[in-house]
């Protein structure tokens, strides 16, 4: 394997289903239960785990790519980011008005009376969705 470019870091996002995002960058921010993160080349070995967000990816070229992910785990070593989410989507790929529309969807759904797991995750999930496509533009 060729040796790591120095200053510059690897970063893959993968879904349950595809690899969402591979290629290098300058810098990743996530939003983990712990708060945000910013990784930059060189930074130390770190795992943690990611709310439902927006991650934005600084590339080489100076592009910046918003990634949605409705949770999952970020994993930094040897210059390598990995970004493993049951649920991601290129924010560009996200139709923000469609996004939001299904949020107030399911944000009308909410009992106060019933916890619902699967109503929150789905909430969470539009929540990152509308916050990826808002950043991407």
């Amino acid at each position: 394997m060729a040796e790591q470019t120095q200053g510059v870091l690897r970063v893959e996002v993968v879904s349950a289903d595809r690899s969402v995002w591979s290629g290098e960058a300058r810098s990743v921010t996530a939003r983990t239960t712990e708060g945000d993160i910013g990784i930059l080349p060189g930074h130390s070995p770190v795992l943690g785990v990611l709310v439902p967000s927006g991650v934005e990816i600084l590339t080489t070229d100076g592009q910046r790519e918003v990634v949605a992910v409705d949770g999952g785990f970020v994993s930094v070593a040897q210059g390598r980011v990995s970004i493993l989410s049951e649920y991601a989507a290129m924010g560009g790929e996200i139709d923000a008005g469609r996004a939001r529309t299904q949020l107030d969807e399911l944000l009308g759904r909410v009992d106060d009376h019933e916890p619902d797991v699967e109503l929150e995750a789905a909430i969470a999930r539009a929540r990152a969705q509308v916050a990826a496509a808002e950043r991407a533009r």
